[in-house]
């Protein structure tokens, strides 16, 4: 087992490969009560056309089958896992992304009893065509609650509105009718395609002895024989840079309509050092600009075109880039062309070294508050690490950021053909 100390965060983190491919971090905080257990597969809707393992041709398969899988997985022949974590005092959850899924629990006591019990829940799969036709009635009730959800349609009619060919423009849940088509033999297609443990990565973190920990794990993984590993393939989608629509609207009973700016960022980042420049980029001039004490927020917040719902975020992976900036507001229109007016008039603007320097103190400042959650750093350091980066280097390289890298990026971040606007207004 690697130690690893970074004296810059006082944090020691031990890390492991085991044999069958799984990668295992190992973070442990004598002074927190509790302990949060993480297990990831580098797996998400946008995963639906690949090669399936030991296979040779291409498949496609339905959308929403990695959040279909997600649900099933808790359930096997004899039981439900979620009575397996309450039992043992844990608190288990799953979620699953664009481009991952996620198994979890936090839990004050048993930890090295839950950890194992996360392990072997999820890599013991049980699918029946009588528990997968029965689990498709309750997707379709949760894919119909989120079609009358303000926030949620927003944030898919935008991107919907920039992507044309990606399956980001796709529900992470898929459709009502696309579920009803998801088979067993589609979610064993699936499992054993990306859930071998080459593609996965466990991080525990909380009040556990190391050690111990790593011994219970290697164990548990020696009882378990996996095929041998291989790369996944994934089909790759060509995307235009500019969007799909400019402008859409969406009618749901709201009684203040919301609007989202989508920015379709320059895609297909690649790993390292240009995935995380372009994160930090896209982040410090967002923040610059629309934080409570940016420029930007204050004419909105002057002109009466934004509430306390206001808010901004951008969203960098491998294969798709995008920022959003959206509020509730009572005047869409105008709100709508001051964001764009804005964030075109980027293109003639220069930072100073004063500013970048107090974007930076306040990023850094962020991800130091992030590391207190035990949550956060586990969730955090794994997304990071599929996209091959240290997220403790994080801050050194907000640090090494230069003003001249900042400026030359504010030169070609705004582009009005990358540009978007989704509306929900009143039916």
């Amino acid at each position: 087992m690697e130690k690893m100390t970074y004296d810059l965060i006082e944090e020691t983190i031990y890390s492991e490969k085991l044999p069958n491919g799984l990668q295992v971090y190992l973070l442990p905080k004598e002074e927190v009560a509790k302990t949060y257990g993480i297990f990831m597969t580098n797996y998400g809707s946008i995963d639906r056309t690949f090669i399936p393992i030991n296979g040779n041709e291409e498949t496609t398969v339905p959308d929403g089958v990695a959040h279909f899988l997600e649900h099933k997985l808790f359930e096997k022949e004899d039981r439900d896992v979620f009575t397996d974590f309450l039992s043992q005092g844990a608190s288990p959850n799953a979620y699953t992304s664009f481009t991952k899924t996620a198994y979890l629990f936090s839990t004050t006591k048993m930890a090295e009893k839950n950890v194992e019990t996360l392990l072997d829940f999820v890599q013991s799969p049980f699918f029946s065509d009588e528990s997968v036709e029965k689990e498709k009635g309750i997707i379709a009730q949760e894919i119909k609650m989120y079609d009358d959800q303000p926030d949620w349609q927003s944030f898919m009619g935008t991107i919907r509105n920039m992507y044309e060919h990606h399956p980001v423009h796709i529900d992470i849940a898929g459709t009502v009718s696309s579920i009803q088509t998801i088979t067993k033999e589609d979610l064993y297609t699936c499992y054993h395609t990306f859930y071998h443990p080459a593609n996965m990565v466990l991080f525990v973190t909380g009040n556990f002895d190391a050690q111990s920990m790593v011994r219970t794990i290697e164990l548990n993984q020696a009882k378990k024989s996996f095929p041998s590993s291989t790369e996944v393939k994934r089909k790759a989608t060509e995307e235009p840079e500019t969007v799909v629509v400019k402008e859409n609207v969406i009618h749901l009973p709201v009684s203040i309509p919301k609007v989202t700016i989508g920015i379709k960022e320059l895609t297909k980042q690649p790993h390292n050092e240009a995935f995380l420049k372009a994160e930090m980029l896209q982040g410090l001039l967002l923040d610059y600009f629309y934080s409570p004490s940016g420029t930007f927020y204050e004419q909105l917040y002057e002109e009466q075109l934004i509430d306390d719902s206001f808010e901004y975020s951008t969203t960098v992976e491998e294969s798709f880039n995008f920022s959003l900036i959206s509020s509730n507001t009572r005047e869409p229109e105008q709100f709508a062309t001051r964001v764009k007016e804005q964030l075109v008039s980027t293109k003639t603007m220069k930072l100073s070294e004063d500013a970048l320097q107090t974007m930076k103190k306040r990023r850094i400042g962020q991800i130091l508050r992030s590391m207190n959650s035990l949550e956060s750093i586990a969730n955090q350091f794994i997304h990071y690490y599929f996209m091959g980066i240290d997220y403790f280097t994080l801050i050194s390289a907000f640090e090494a950021l230069t003003l001249t890298e900042v400026n030359d990026f504010l030169v070609q971040w705004i582009d009005e053909k990358r540009l978007t606007v989704c509306k929900i207004d009143k039916e």
